[in-house]
């Protein structure tokens, strides 16, 4: 990702940086509170997958944009035992480590796209995105930046 805001992941400390990062970039972005809130929710929790399930990894942020719409894409990677079965895993209730079993659902319930990769042994990517419309003022400093 261009840009991007990495952050390592070994610790609980390390996760409310993220968290941070994460609710400072949307904010930047134009993101209102209620959302920031939402997407510092949603790194929280799969930080603490991170933490707890492969012992650490790492948190890139950054922003994405498309013709209508300012977004901020969150990756969290580890090298940790991967996910045996990620429909099980995404399924409310289903729980490891003592957990509720409300963080990969939840997660992908707070952000508008979530998407999980992983191999057993070799460890999980989950990418997930938040989009805001963008407004008027925002296409146009766009195009008049291409025009010099």
């Amino acid at each position: 990702m261009a840009d991007e805001i990495s952050v390592a992941i070994a610790g609980e400390a390390d996760i409310v940086v993220a968290r941070a990062e994460g609710r400072a970039l949307a904010a930047r972005l134009g993101f209102s509170r209620t959302d920031a809130t939402l997407i510092a929710t949603a790194i929280s929790e799969v930080g603490r997958n991170v933490l707890v399930h492969a012992g650490g990894g790492e948190i890139a942020l950054a922003e994405e944009t498309a013709s209508e719409r300012t977004g901020i894409v969150v990756v969290a990677r580890d090298r940790g035992p991967g996910i045996a079965d990620v429909p099980q895993a995404m399924s409310d209730g289903y729980a490891t480590k003592n957990g509720l079993g409300l963080g990969l659902p939840g997660t992908r319930r707070l952000m508008d796209d979530f998407a999980i990769e992983t191999e057993v042994g070799r460890g999980t990517t989950v990418t997930m995105r938040k989009w805001r419309q963008r407004d008027e003022l925002e296409r146009l400093r766009e195009r008049s930046a291409a025009y010099g």
